[in-house]
């Protein structure tokens, strides 16, 4: 199932993509795509409603973020090895795990915005592993249980924030706009390898990134696993999982991005994203 949000900043309806590519209205079914909607039970009741039957969604309205806030937002820092090496730091020996503000979440094609006192803004194109269950201390083996599904995402970040000015890497990654997910979330059984997507990102049509999630350091299960071992883990709850290199802080001269470039990006499965950069008010 590919499971969206739909409408208006806020007021964002809970919606399904049909077989022919359409987004039927999920209100009567489920209140949104939240914790409740993304349990076992709730994927249950989800899969068992007669989507033909559903309401059609005319038109093509805005998306917002594929899951409502979540609980945690959590990222992965430095998990692809050739990533590691062209922003010169070291292979981590085990998962680097920072927060991004739940603040920072947006729709797939919301502007970026640009925030006061940035001069180095980059764009990181990631897979999303959505939660579905409560979890701690999970076994490695029982890590990929608790899985909901995942989706698209972009680690937008503030270089400068994050490296220049002293402290946790969280400042330069959770600003307004840094969190676009989407467009929709994917259930876990219509991905059969997470760890074999294909991705790339553009900026003004000009390829930065290309990868595969099968060069990962930590797989999907590890990180699950990982972060199960230091916080609890609730339903709704999303961890993006790195990201190849083609970053704008490795390229020789560095580049970043300025108010009217476009970033797209795209992953096997999970579908398309494309925003705008904007200046902040």
């Amino acid at each position: 199932m590919k499971l969206v949000r739909f409408g208006a900043a806020g007021k964002e309806k809970p919606g399904i993509i049909d077989k022919n590519g359409k987004i039927r209205d999920l209100s009567k079914v489920v209140k949104d795509i939240d914790a409740d909607a993304l349990s076992p039970a709730g994927l249950a009741k989800i899969k068992k409603a007669n989507i033909d039957k559903l309401p059609l969604v005319k038109g093509n309205p805005r998306l917002g973020a594929c899951v409502t806030r979540p609980s945690n937002f959590i990222a992965i820092g430095l998990n692809y090895a050739d990533h590691a090496a062209e922003a010169g730091m070291p292979i981590p020996p085990e998962p680097i795990i920072f927060n991004k503000a739940p603040s920072c979440i947006c729709g797939p094609n919301d502007n970026t915005i640009i925030p006061k006192g940035s001069s180095k803004l980059d764009w990181e194109i990631e897979l999303g592993i959505v939660i579905g269950q409560r979890a701690k201390y999970l076994s490695k083996e029982k890590a990929m249980s608790v899985v909901a599904g995942y989706c698209l995402s972009n680690d937008v970040s503030e270089r400068v924030f994050q490296i220049e000015r002293a402290g946790q890497w969280t400042k330069g990654k959770g600003c307004e706009s840094f969190g676009p997910l989407g467009p929709w979330m994917v259930t876990k059984d219509e991905i059969k390898d997470p760890q074999n997507l294909n991705m790339r990102l553009t900026v003004n049509g000009d390829v930065r990134q290309k990868g595969n999630t099968k060069t990962m350091i930590f797989d999907v299960a590890h990180l699950v696993w990982a972060c199960s071992q230091y916080f609890i883990l609730e339903p709704g709850d999303v961890i993006i999982t790195g990201t190849p290199p083609g970053v704008g802080l490795g390229m020789k001269p560095q580049q970043f991005l300025k108010a009217g470039d476009v970033v797209e990006l795209t992953m096997d499965g999970l579908g398309t994203q494309k925003q705008k950069v904007v200046k902040g008010k």
